[in-house]
């Protein structure tokens, strides 16, 4: 039984093959329509989410199969106390697989330890958030092409953004890539990815404050917003909330072919006239993660088509 925790979970010969499956089941949505009748996706959410949430419960439904679950922690068991592994144990008899959000780091591997079914991580706190890596991994394919000699700018949260550590994770184990880590001090890459991917690895990097000086390199761009819910001190929030937004302006001497990302919810970090332009791509980005999450689902249900 297979589970997905960490995007490291899987091989980059495994993440080639499901955005293959992907993008087949764009272009032959069809072909899959049945895939997993009388399958069923448990959304265990115990933290809130709307793209996520919402993407995994239209891949499954789009595969033919059924949902069932929780958006909230205070609709479930858990709020009479209830473990994690208890839960998922109960839940597993009646799903054949679930997709699982918490705010504690770690939970969705203590599920997978006892888990009777698949357990997919729909994101864990700041740490890990692999399904929108891939996610991002099938918008950045859709968009280049390809994954090698690619400038990546990372911009906003890197501190507590599980969005950016997968992606590092992710495109560290491609050639030619050129990290641009963007950010207040106070909210900068934990120095454990630092040291135990980006130099480990060997990777080219390097850290500014300064989004529009380094704005004409990049190919991508990976906008991300202040996590107020991350904040131990509202003051801390107040004053770094703002520190990044994207602007028209600010695009001037971008690339024509840069390709703008941004994991969603967007607060007021990407200015909303940018969203015409035909280098933003986070909607596109939205609309992928259903299909990968449909790629995702066939893997680990072992289901041929």
């Amino acid at each position: 039984m297979r589970n997905l925790i960490d995007i490291t979970d899987l091989t980059v010969q495994e993440i080639d093959e499901l955005i293959a499956t992907a993008c087949d089941i764009i272009a032959n949505p069809d072909k899959y329509c049945d895939a997993c009748r009388r399958k069923k996706l448990a959304t265990l959410f115990f933290e809130p989410s709307t793209r996520t949430r919402l993407s995994f419960e239209a891949a499954m439904l789009e595969l033919g199969g059924s949902v069932l679950g929780f958006s909230e922690a205070n609709s479930s068991s858990a709020s009479k106390g209830e473990s994690v592994s208890d839960t998922v144990r109960v839940v597993g008899c009646y799903a054949d697989i679930i997709a699982m959000r918490h705010p504690k780091e770690g939970a969705p591997m203590v599920a997978s330890m006892h888990s009777p079914v698949p357990i997919i991580n729909a994101g864990d706190g700041g740490h890990n958030h692999p399904t929108q890596t891939l996610t991002d991994l099938l918008t950045i394919h859709r968009e280049k092409g390809h994954f090698d000699n690619l400038t990546v700018g990372l911009c906003g949260d890197l501190k507590f953004g599980r969005t950016v550590h997968s992606l590092i994770h992710a495109l560290s184990r491609y050639t030619g890539i050129h990290f641009v880590l963007i950010s207040p001090e106070e909210l900068s890459l934990p120095s454990y990815i630092i040291h135990d991917v980006l130099e480990k690895k060997g990777m080219s990097y390097e850290e500014t404050q300064d989004l529009e000086a380094v704005m004409p390199k990049l190919d991508i761009l990976y906008m991300t917003r202040v996590q107020r819910e991350r904040f131990f001190n509202e003051a801390d929030y107040i004053r770094l909330k703002d520190s990044y937004i994207l602007t028209l302006d600010k695009l001037k001497n971008a690339k024509e072919d840069l390709c703008i990302l941004h994991p969603l919810p967007r607060v007021n970090e990407i200015a909303t006239s940018v969203d015409n332009d035909s280098r933003a791509c986070y909607f596109k980005q939205a609309h992928n993660g259903k299909y990968i999450r449909m790629a995702l689902i066939l893997k680990l249900l072992g289901v041929e088509v």
